[in-house]
């Protein structure tokens, strides 16, 4: 986690815009580009990589087609503000993508689903990245064929906003499978700090911090169930809370994936000083076989409810 805390200060303290006209934009082993969307368009349908010189940009692309890899020394490029097709700073359609060393912030649009990467088509891989100060730090459309992963990666002050828009800090649909590792997430200003409909899970070693949060939700929602693991995280229930009752949901909304098989265990949970209430680690709508076990809870969390 100090990994983490350390791209969050630097990316504090980004460098000053460059001239879109120097080319901050490298395709390996081709040319310099003023703009993001002209260096994906150089890559096309093959598969490439582009480099970006440390800066604050407010740009964005859309990647039609092809594998590209977007990266960046962690912590010194900054997308500010730039949204394609009113979606997100990356619209993410080709075969695959790879998000590495870059900070998105101040992703709003009007239907309040503003995001750093809006992932419609094909794998994705996020690394070293932070998610601030917007609505949603990655949103997804459905691809039951491929695979979202996020290592190293930080989500904080995302979700609803003063004028009530806002959604999910991360917020995944019918992929087929979703793994979290190593990232954190916290100050969420309302919604979920994580919702995936993905039948195949992996969230493991992370923090989900809620201390700092306001009208937020749960911490981890899983709505229509999944199956696979929840393990090694540590989480911080806060004490402005739109709901409070429960950290872990599965199944809420209604069961279309199985929950046999699903285990969370040896995660710790505790509560912010001015939590008041009882609350709930694992709140299970599926009620067809999750295993809970060996996690570490503070007193007035109940580790297990059916509902």
């Amino acid at each position: 986690m100090r990994l983490i805390v350390a791209l969050f200060a630097s990316a504090l303290l980004a460098a000053p815009a460059q001239s879109q006209g120097s080319g901050p934009y490298q395709v390996e082993g081709g040319g310099r580009y003023a703009s993001l969307q002209r260096a994906v368009d150089a890559i096309g349908g093959g598969t490439g990589t582009i480099r970006i010189a440390p800066g604050r940009y407010r740009d964005c692309a859309v990647q039609e087609q092809g594998r590209i890899t977007f990266v960046a020394e962690p912590g010194k490029v900054t997308f500010d503000g730039g949204i394609c097709e009113g979606k997100a700073t990356l619209v993410l359609r080709g075969q695959g993508a790879r998000v590495d060393g870059i900070v998105f912030t101040r992703t709003f649009v009007p239907d309040g689903n503003g995001a750093g990467i809006r992932i419609e088509t094909g794998d994705l891989d996020v690394a070293n990245s932070m998610f601030v100060d917007g609505q949603c730090g990655i949103l997804s459309a459905d691809d039951p064929a491929s695979a979202i992963r996020v290592d190293k990666s930080t989500f904080a002050r995302l979700g609803k906003h003063p004028d009530g828009s806002g959604a999910h800090a991360l917020y995944i649909g019918g992929y087929g499978s979703l793994r979290v590792t190593r990232s954190r997430f916290e100050q969420g200003t309302g919604g979920h700090y994580l919702k995936s409909r993905a039948p195949r899970i992996e969230i493991v070693d992370n923090s989900f911090d809620d201390s700092r949060g306001h009208t937020t939700n749960y911490m981890i929602d899983l709505p229509n169930g999944a199956s696979g693991r929840i393990a090694d995280n540590s989480f911080v229930q806060g004490a402005d809370k739109e709901n409070y009752s429960t950290l872990i949901t599965v199944a809420p909304e209604g069961i279309e994936h199985t929950s046999r098989g699903l285990v969370i265990e040896n995660n710790r949970a505790s509560l912010a000083p001015a939590f008041r209430h009882e609350t709930t680690f694992v709140g299970d709508w599926a009620k067809d076989g999750v295993t809970v076990r060996g996690n570490m809870l503070a007193p007035r969390i109940t580790a297990y409810a059916r509902r």
